[in-house]
C-alpha cells in the first residue's frame, strides 16, 4: 500500500508542475505513436473527430474534451469558451452525437466565479442549439461546492446538464443526494486528486465501498447514472445492482477513458452495455496524461514499454 500511495503522489505532483506542463507542451506527444497518444485523441478537433469515429465503429459512444485547466487570465478563459464553441460547431458538421466534458477551472472559475459562469452560459447556449450534452467535469475539493453550485443553477437553466462526483470523497453521498433530488445526471467516479485524509479517504478498499453503495443510490434515485470506472470488481457490483432491481442494461452506461482498458471496452460493449469513452484531445495534455499514469500501474508499464520498443527500433539499422 505504501509503494502504491508514493507512485500515486509522485504522478499527482508531476501533474500539478507549471514547468513540466509548459516544457511537454512546448515539446509535444512526439506524432501518433507516441506513448502520451495512446490516451490523447488528437491535438485538435479534426483529430478528435476521426478518433471519435473510430469508437463509433465499436459500438461506443464518446464525449469530447477539450484538454486545459487552471486557466490564469480572463484572456485565456475566453479563449477556451470560444474553443468550445468551436468544437460544437465541428461535430455538428459531422454529423456526430455532442456530448461535451468541461473543467470549470478552463473557463476562468479559479479567477472569478461570475467570469465562469458567463463563459458557461455561452457554451450552454450553443450546446443547447445543437443538441448537445454538457457534462461538467469535477476537480479537487476545494472546488467542489462552488461547482455543484454552477451545475445546479445551469440545469435549471438549461437542463442538459449533468456532473461528476467521487467516490474517494467523505462528503459525496449528502452531494449525490442533492444532486439526484435535482435530477442532475452524474457520472461516478472514484477520484484522480490529492486530497486530505479528512476530506478523502485513503483506504482504496474504504473508496472501493463507498463507489459501490452510491453505485447502489444512482441506480435507484438518479437520473441517467453513469459509472466511470476501469476496475472489473466495480463493474461486476454495479452489474449485480442493477439485476438485482431490475434495471436493463439500457437504463445506464459505462464511462471509462479512451486508451484505457480497450479490451474491457470491447467486451462491455458486445455484451450489450452502453460504453462511452471519454475522448481528450488538445495541446494541454500533460496534467491529464500525468494523472492516467497514477491511477494504475498498468499504464506506467504500457509507457515503458512503448518507449523501450521506440529506442530498440530507432538504434536498428
Amino acid at each position: 500500500m505504501l509503494v502504491d500511495a508514493l507512485f500515486r503522489w509522485f504522478f499527482l505532483t508531476v501533474a500539478d508542475s507549471r514547468l513540466l506542463k509548459e516544457a511537454a507542451t512546448r515539446y509535444g506527444m512526439r506524432g501518433p505513436n507516441s506513448p502520451a497518444a495512446r490516451f490523447i485523441g488528437g491535438r485538435d478537433i479534426a483529430q478528435a473527430i476521426a478518433s471519435a469515429r473510430a469508437i463509433e465503429q465499436h459500438g461506443m459512444t464518446h464525449t469530447f474534451n477539450y484538454l486545459g485547466e487552471h486557466v490564469r487570465t480572463a484572456e485565456a478563459a475566453a479563449e477556451a469558451t470560444a474553443a468550445y464553441g468551436r468544437v460544437i460547431d465541428a461535430v455538428r458538421s459531422a454529423g456526430m452525437e455532442c456530448n461535451l466534458s468541461i473543467k470549470l477551472t478552463q473557463l476562468g472559475l479559479e479567477i472569478d466565479p461570475s467570469l465562469c459562469e458567463a463563459n458557461l452560459e455561452q457554451i450552454l447556449d450553443e450546446a443547447g442549439a445543437a443538441g448537445c450534452f454538457v457534462r461538467i467535469d469535477m476537480e479537487h475539493s476545494a472546488l467542489l461546492e462552488e461547482t455543484l453550485r454552477i451545475t445546479l443553477a445551469a440545469h435549471t437553466r438549461h437542463g442538459d446538464v449533468g456532473t461528476v462526483l467521487q467516490s474517494m470523497l467523505r462528503r459525496t453521498p449528502d452531494d449525490l443526494a442533492r444532486l439526484n433530488a435535482a435530477g442532475v445526471p452524474v457520472r461516478l467516479v472514484k477520484g484522480a486528486y490529492r486530497e486530505e485524509p479528512d476530506v478523502a479517504f485513503p483506504e482504496k478498499r474504504d473508496v472501493d465501498q463507498a463507489f459501490t453503495r452510491l453505485a447502489e443510490r444512482m441506480l435507484e434515485d438518479g437520473a441517467e447514472p453513469a459509472f466511470g470506472t476501469h476496475d472489473p470488481r466495480m463493474i461486476t457490483a454495479v452489474n449485480a445492482a442493477a439485476a438485482a432491481r431490475d434495471i436493463a442494461p439500457g437504463r445506464y452506461e459505462f464511462q471509462m477513458l479512451y486508451g484505457v482498458r480497450r479490451d474491457l471496452q470491447a467486451t462491455l460493449a458486445s455484451n450489450g452495455y452502453g460504453v462511452r469513452i471519454y475522448l481528450p484531445f488538445g495541446a494541454e495534455w500533460f496534467p491529464y496524461f500525468m494523472r492516467r499514469l497514477a491511477e494504475r500501474p498498468a499504464n506506467v508499464l504500457f509507457v515503458v514499454r512503448s518507449l523501450l520498443h521506440e529506442q530498440i527500433g530507432a538504434h536498428r539499422p
